[in-house]
């Protein structure tokens, strides 16, 4: 199919509490869509205020799809989320409605938006030498500097601490000859299913942090300690939630090890990595339209959306 003649999918991205939501919701009504969202923590269930779900008064009006709708108990892929979410997107458009792709997980937006290669199958004894490896005195060292040189690319962008994106950039060169580097530059190469259109939500560094502080604050009054007490509870839980932000600060003051103070410290700083990195993340994509948030309202950022978005597709 014609580029031309594919769907076309409006994308809103950032760092964590950027106000995506609230754009989306905004546009949506605007455009006559639904939510479909691109956050790989939120779309597990039982994990709410822990992962900053969108409340039923924040969704309003507007229907929202690819959240709380996987097992914490279960094993999930990008690969799986993008088969998922390109058939909600589907049935959406088939609905008469316009899909918007909304979050902060730059992988799934990719997996969606670039026709990516997920078919790298993992050796598992591969896999454990070189996370044994990791595990080492100076091992962490000695694995990046493996990765560096045979894929320096990579090898820059991932911090050695990243064990875990390492080891599977190592793998992949091991198991298929080609670095993932070149990986990603073939993929984006080759045409996606839609004609999407991405916008980002662009704040001063301070007026985010700010943002941030005061989203961890309304996630603790919405009951975030009480959420990680029960997630600690359940071990087939227990693996899952342990990826998300907040989940080990507040388990280790559950535990007696650290104040509750400290843990919502640990908590919000966690929460400004993570949007550093969904910056970095982001920054990288030439295709991202940046659109400055701080003074404007949902409404006037969206308007302005609506707007570039009838100016490439001359609807």
């Amino acid at each position: 199919m014609e580029r031309d003649n594919k769907p076309i999918l409006p994308v809103i991205a950032g760092p964590t509490a950027s106000g995506k939501t609230a754009c989306a919701v905004a546009l949506c009504r605007l455009i006559g869509g639904e939510v479909v969202s691109a956050d790989s923590m939120q779309i597990y269930s039982g994990m709410g205020v822990l992962t900053a779900m969108p409340t039923e008064e924040e969704r309003g009006d507007v229907p929202h799809h690819m959240i709380g709708c996987v097992d914490p108990g279960e094993k999930y892929t990008a690969d799986a989320y993008r088969e998922a979410a390109k058939a909600c997107i589907r049935d959406v458009i088939e609905r008469g409605r316009t899909p918007v792709l909304c979050g902060g997980t730059g992988l799934y937006i990719d997996a969606v938006t670039r026709p990516m290669s997920f078919s790298h199958k993992s050796d598992e004894a591969l896999h454990a030498e070189l996370l044994a490896m990791a595990e080492e005195p100076g091992g962490k060292g000695r694995l990046h500097a493996m990765l560096e040189a045979v894929d320096p690319e990579s090898a820059k962008r991932l911090h050695e601490n990243d064990v875990r994106r390492v080891s599977r950039a190592i793998e992949i060169y091991r198991l298929t000859g080609i670095t993932q580097t070149e990986h990603t530059r073939r993929d984006r190469l080759r045409q996606g299913d839609f004609r999407e259109i991405i916008f980002g939500l662009d704040w001063p560094r301070e007026a985010l942090y700010q943002r941030i502080d005061a989203r961890v604050d309304a996630m603790l009054e919405a009951g975030l300690v009480d959420e990680v007490r029960a997630l600690m509870a359940d071990e087939r839980r227990h693996p899952t939630a342990m990826q998300a932000i907040g989940y080990k600060e507040i388990a280790k003051a559950l535990r007696g090890e650290a104040s509750m103070e400290k843990a919502v410290y640990w908590t919000k700083q966690a929460s400004r990595n993570l949007a550093k990195r969904q910056l970095t993340w982001f920054r990288r994509d030439e295709r991202v339209i940046w659109l400055k948030a701080e003074g404007e309202s949902p409404e006037a950022l969206v308007n302005r959306m609506k707007d570039r978005i009838d100016e490439r597709f001359k609807a």
